[in-house]
C-alpha cells in the first residue's frame, strides 16, 4: 500500500525523523556508530542523486565488522520506519486540506465522487437507489508472513505520527515546540529500544491477536462512521427513498479457519478465534452501552420518553432510586443486561463489568438494533435528535456491522483433503464403490444423491483416520460457533485447488455431517450454511472455471440451493498462484477472462455473481492501489458486492490508524460502487479487437516465463541461491510452513515467500517477467502496433491499471543491486545464463513500456509514488548490501547469531520499508 506524498513538509519532516534518529544513535550507541552511519547514509544518497561515484557502499559494507552490523541494520531499518511515518501523515494531511476546500471537485476513492458519478442524470431515481443499496465489500483479514512488524513497533510509530499530527494542528508557542520535540525524540528513543524481531515464530493464536489489534487502533471507529457518511449520501441522491442501507463494510478473516497447507490450524484454534473475536465485539459493545447510560441523563421531570423506551426502562431490573426518574439510563443499563446475558451464554463470560441486573440474552443482534432504535426516535421527539444521531447511532451501527461474532471467520482447505476424506467416510459407510476411482460424473451423481439423503455418513462407532479426524472436528467447530453466535460467525468455506464440481459438493457433503448443510428430504431443497466457494488459482483452473460453474449450477439441487440463499454464487480467483503459474501478463488476463465467463454463465443461470479476489501486497500478488484494480474489473463482474483478502503488510498499512483505514475503506467502497455503475459496454466496437490483443500478449508472456521458471535447467537451485528465500523461511513472521510439500520445486513453493524473496533481492520478477518479450515481439509489427497499443492505455481501464502497476514494480526493481545477490549463485555458468536473461528481459520491458507511455519516465502518472521512492530507496539500498554481505557470511559457514539475527533484521527493514512486497 503506497501512501507517500509530494507536499515538501514530508521531506521536512523526513529530515527531522532523521536528525533525531541520529541524536538517540549517538547518545545510545557512541559518536563512533553514528559516524559510521552517516558515512554510508551519504554514500547511499549520493550514488542515488549521482552527487557521489558509485560504488561506494560495497566497499565501506563489504568487510564490515560484526560490531557495527546490528547497529548498522537497525539504524537504516528505523531510517525507513520513520521515512514511511512521515509519508503517510503528509497523506493524512493532504487529505484533511481536500476536505476542506470547497467547491474542489472530489477525486476517485472518495464518496462523493462515487455518488456525483451515480447520480449523474443518467438514471431514474429508483436505479440509483438499486445500485447505491447494493453495495456491500468484505476486506478479509488473512495471516501472511510477510507483516514483520511487531505489535510493540506500530504502538511506537503510531505515537510518533500522532505528535507529528498534534504539531499540524498548530497553537505552539516556542517553549510548546521545545516540548514538542523533546517529547518526539522519546518515542523515537523508546523505538530504538524496541526489538524489532519476535524472540519466537508466531503462533496462529498470536496471529489471531495481533489482527483484533487493528480493531481497536482504527476499525471500531471507522467503520460506523463510513456507514453514517454512506447513508446520508443514499439520503440525498434518493430524496429519502431509501429508509435503510445495510452495511457497506463487513469485515471477515481467515486467521483461524485457513487449514490449507497449515497443520496448526486446528479445531482447538477455530474455537479460540471465534471465541476471541465474539469477545472483542461483546467488550465493545457493553462499554459503549455503559458510556450511553451515563450520557443519556435525561430527566423524566424534563422530557418524556416514548412508551417504548419506557417499557426497555421498567424491564431493566435497575431498581436504584437515583435512577428512577432516568429513563434512558435505566433502559441503557436493561439493554447492558441483556447483552451481558447475551456474551455469557456464547462465552461463558463476561468481558466487561457485572450488569445491575440478571435479564434474559437477547436472541440476536437485530434485537438489540431495535431497542436503539427505539431510544433514537425517542430522542428526537423531544428535540435531542442530534444527541441521537452524535452518540446512540453510532453504537447501534457498529452493532450492526459487527454483531455478536465481530468478523466472518472463512474456512479453507485444499480439495485434495476433502476428496480423501469423503472416500474414507463413504468406504466407512458401506459404499461398495471406491470413491477415488469414479469418474467425475459418478462422483457427482453419488455426491448428490448423498444431500438428498438424512442418514449420517459418521458413525460414533468407527475410528476414522486422524486427517478425517481433524477435519470433522474443524467442522464441529464451525457448526458449534454459528449455534452460538449465528451464521455471520462462519459464513464461508473455500475451496483451494478447485476444479470440478465435485469439489464442491464434498464440501456440501462434509457441511451435512456437522450440520451447517440440511440435506434435501420430505420435500425441502438442500439449505446452505456457510457461502461454499471455489477458488480457481492456476492459469488453467481460471479458464475453466466458467465452465466449472455453468456445470454447478446446471445442477438444480444446487441452483434451487442458491437460489434459496438469497441467489448469490460466491466465486473466488487467485491471483498468487496464476502469477506464479504464468507469469504477469498471462495471469492478469487469465483472471480478467474467468470473471467475464463468470459473468456471463451465472447471469444465463439467473444467478447474482460475487467475486472473492485472493490479493496480496505486491504485484506480483494481485497488489497495487485496489481503487484502480476493482474499477478495472469486467462489466457486470462487479454486482454491488465483492470481497477482497488484504494480506501481509498491507494490514499494518491500511489499518494502523484511523485516517489510513478510512482512506482505504472509502476507496473499496467508492470502487464498488463506481464498478457496479459502469458503463457495461465502455470500448464499444473495440473490445473484440483489444480482447485479441492481450490474449496474444498474454501467450507470448506466458512462454517466455515458464521457458525461465519451469524448463530452464538449474533454475531453482539459482533462485535459491540468489535470493534470501531459505532464510526467509527462518524468520519469525508467520505460523505457516514456506512450501505446501517438502519439496525445492517451485511448484510447491508458496507464492508469498516465492513473491517476497524476489522484492528483497530488488529483482520483482513476479511483477514484470515475461511481459518485456510479449510487448516488444508485438511492436516489431510495424508502427500501428504501438498505436494499438496506446489506444488500449488510453481507453481501457484494465489494460491501463496492468501497466501502471509494472511501472511501479519496474521503477522499484533496481539491477545494480540484484547484480550482487546474483553474484551468490555458485556456479558461474548458471549464474549468468540466468542472470543475462532476467537482464535482457528488463531492458525489453522498460522500452517497451516507455514507448507506450511516450516519454522517459516510468512513473509519469504516479509523481507522489515517485517521490516517495526518493524518500525511501537511499535507506534501502545499505540494507540490501548489508543482506547480500550477511547472506555471503552465513552461507560460508559463519553461524553466528550477530549473522543470523542481521539476516532477520535486514528482511525486516526491506519489507518495511518496500511496503507492497508481499
Amino acid at each position: 500500500m503506497e501512501h507517500p506524498s509530494t507536499d515538501p513538509s514530508a521531506s521536512a519532516d523526513i529530515r527531522l525523523l532523521g536528525r533525531l534518529l541520529g541524536e538517540v544513535i549517538r547518545e545510545q550507541a557512541g559518536p563512533e556508530t553514528l559516524d559510521l552511519v552517516e558515512a554510508v547514509r551519504r554514500a547511499a544518497t549520493g550514488e542515488r542523486r549521482g552527487t557521489s561515484a558509485a560504488g561506494q557502499l560495497v566497499p565501506l559494507l563489504g568487510d564490515v565488522a560484526d560490531a557495527w552490523i546490528l547497529p548498522l541494520v537497525r539504524a537504516f531499518s528505523y531510517f525507513s520506519l520513520l521515512a514511511n511515518v512521515a509519508e503517510d501523515v503528509a497523506a493524512n494531511r493532504a487529505a484533511r486540506l481536500s476536505r476542506r476546500k470547497e467547491g474542489e471537485a472530489a477525486g476517485p476513492g472518495t464518496l462523493r465522487h462515487a455518488f456525483a458519478h451515480l447520480d449523474d442524470g443518467s438514471r431514474s431515481r429508483a436505479e440509483v437507489a438499486a445500485v447505491a443499496a447494493s453495495v456491500t465489500v468484505t476486506p478479509v483479514l488473512t495471516a501472511h508472513p510477510t507483516e514483520v512488524r511487531r505489535r510493540t513497533a506500530l504502538d511506537r510509530t503510531r505515537a510518533i505520527a500522532r505528535l507529528l499530527e498534534e504539531r499540524d494542528r498548530g497553537g505552539m508557542d516556542d517553549i510548546d515546540a521545545v516540548e514538542w520535540e523533546e517529547a518526539l525524540r522519546v518515542e523515537i528513543l523508546a523505538l530504538w529500544q524496541t526489538a524489532i524481531l519476535r524472540p519466537s515464530r508466531l503462533r496462529v493464536r498470536d496471529e489471531i491477536n495481533q489482527a483484533l489489534h487493528y480493531f481497536d487502533a482504527s476499525l471500531f471507529a471507522e467503520i460506523p462512521k463510513l456507514q453514517a457518511d454512506y447513508e446520508r449520501a443514499v439520503a440525498e441522491v434518493t430524496a429519502g427513498e431509501v429508509a435503510a442501507v445495510e452495511p457497506v463494510v463487513r469485515m471477515g478473516s481467515w486467521i483461524g479457519g485457513d487449514r490449507d497447507g497449515n497443520p496448526f490450524v486446528t479445531a482447538e484454534v477455530l474455537a479460540y478465534a471465534t471465541e476471541r473475536q465474539a469477545s472483542a465485539a461483546f467488550a465493545h459493545h457493553l462499554a459503549a452501552l455503559r458510556r450511553l447510560a451515563i450520557e443519556l441523563s435525561m430527566s423524566g421531570h424534563l422530557v418524556r420518553a416514548t412508551p417504548a423506551v419506557e417499557a426497555l426502562a421498567d424491564s431493566s431490573g435497575d431498581t436504584s432510586p437515583f435512577r428512577s426518574n432516568e429513563p434512558y439510563r435505566r433502559a441503557m443499563n436493561g439493554c447492558y443486561a441483556r447483552l451481558a446475558a447475551s456474551a455469557l451464554a456464547a462465552l461463558g463470560t463476561i468481558p466487561e463489568a457485572e450488569p445491575r441486573a440478571r435479564l434474559e440474552p437477547y436472541g440476536s443482534p437485530a434485537e438489540l438494533v431495535a431497542d436503539l432504535r427505539s431510544v433514537e426516535a425517542s430522542l428526537a421527539l423531544h428535540g435531542a435528535g442530534a444527541l441521537a444521531r452524535a452518540r446512540v447511532a453510532p453504537v447501534r451501527r457498529s452493532v450492526e456491522v459487527f454483531g455478536f461474532h465481530l468478523t466472518s471467520m472463512d474456512l479453507r482447505q485444499n480439495s485434495d483433503v476433502h476428496e480423501v476424506v469423503i472416500a474414507e467416510l463413504l468406504a466407512r459407510a458401506g459404499e461398495t464403490q471406491a470413491y477415488l476411482d469414479l469418474d467425475e460424473p459418478a462422483r457427482v451423481a453419488l455426491l448428490t444423491a448423498e444431500l438428498t439423503r438424512a442418514r449420517p455418513l459418521v458413525s460414533p462407532f468407527v475410528t476414522y483416520s486422524e486427517q478425517a479426524t481433524g477435519e470433522l472436528a474443524i467442522l464441529a467447530e464451525a457448526a458449534g460457533a454459528v449455534r452460538r453466535l449465528g451464521q455471520p460467525a462462519v459464513a464461508t468455506y473455500v475451496i483451494s485447488k478447485a476444479e470440478s464440481v465435485s469439489d464442491v459438493l464434498e464440501v456440501a457433503v462434509l457441511c451435512k455431517e456437522v450440520g451447517l448443510c440440511v440435506p434435501a428430504s420430505d420435500g425441502a431443497g438442500l439449505r446452505l450454511g456457510p457461502s461454499i466457494v471455489p477458488l480457481f488459482e492456476t492459469i488453467d483452473d481460471l479458464a475453466n472455471a466458467g465452465a466449472t460453474i455453468e456445470a454447478l449450477l446446471g445442477l438444480p439441487l444446487w441452483r434451487d440451493a442458491v437460489l434459496a440463499a438469497g441467489g448469490c454464487q460466491e466465486v473466488m480467483v487467485g491471483y498468487s498462484d496464476s502469477n506464479k503459474d504464468g507469469g504477469y501478463l498471462a495471469s492478469n488476463w487469465a483472471l480478467h477472462r474467468a470473471e467475464m465467463d463468470l459473468v456471463a454463465v451465472t447471469r444465463a443461470a439467473g444467478v447474482r455473481l460475487r467475486i472473492f479476489h485472493g490479493r496480496g501486497g505486491a504485484v506480483g500478488r494481485g497488489g497495487g492501489p485496489a481503487y484502480d484494480a476493482i474499477v478495472a474489473q469486467p462489466p457486470g463482474s462487479v454486482q454491488g458486492s465483492l470481497r477482497i483478502t488484504e494480506q501481509g503488510e498491507v494490514i499494518a498499512a491500511q489499518y494502523s490508524d484511523p485516517p489510513h483505514a478510512r482512506r482505504g475503506l472509502e476507496a473499496l467502497v467508492s470502487a464498488a460502487l463506481d464498478a457496479t455503475a459502469a458503463d457495461p459496454d465502455a470500448l464499444g466496437a473495440d473490445r473484440a479487437r483489444f480482447h485479441q490483443v492481450a490474449s496474444d500478449l498474454a501467450a507470448r508472456s506466458m512462454i517466455e516465463y515458464r521457458s525461465l521458471v519451469y524448463e530452464t535447467p538449474g533454475f531453482v537451485e539459482w533462485f535459491r541461491t540468489a535470493t534470501p528465500v531459505r532464510e526467509i523461511a527462518e524468520l519469525n513472521i508467520g505460523s505457516r510452513p514456506a512450501s505446501r510439500k517438502p519439496s525445492e520445486r517451485v511448484e510447491d513453493l508458496r507464492a508469498i515467500p516465492w513473491v517476497f524473496s524476489w522484492s528483497q533481492s530488488r529483482l520483482m520478477v513476479p511483477g514484470w517477467y515475461g511481459a518485456g518479450t510479449a510487448l516488444s515481439e508485438f511492436l516489431a509489427g510495424g508502427p500501428e502496433r504501438l498505436e494499438e497499443l496506446q489506444a488500449m492505455q488510453a481507453r481501457w481501464g484494465f489494460w491501463r491499471s496492468v501497466l501502471s502497476n509494472m511501472a511501479m514494480v519496474l521503477a522499484k526493481t533496481d539491477l545494480a543491486i540484484a547484480a550482487r545477490y546474483s553474484a551468490l549463485v555458485p556456479d558461474p555458468s548458471l549464474r549468468e545464463a540466468v542472470w543475462s536473461r532476467l537482464r535482457a528481459e528488463h531492458q525489453r520491458s522498460v522500452t517497451a513500456l516507455l514507448s507506450i507511455y511516450g516519454g522517459d519516465d516510468l512513473l509519469f502518472d504516479s509523481p507522489d509514488l515517485a517521490q516517495g521512492l526518493r524518500n525511501r530507496i537511499p535507506y534501502l539500498d545499505p540494507l540490501n548490501h548489508l543482506q547480500v554481505e550477511l547472506l555471503r557470511r552465513w552461507r560460508a559457514g559463519d553461524r553466528s547469531r550477530v549473522v543470523e539475527k542481521g539476516i532477520q533484521l535486514t528482511l525486516n527493514g526491506l519489507a518495511t520499508g518496500l511496503r507492497n512486497s508481499g
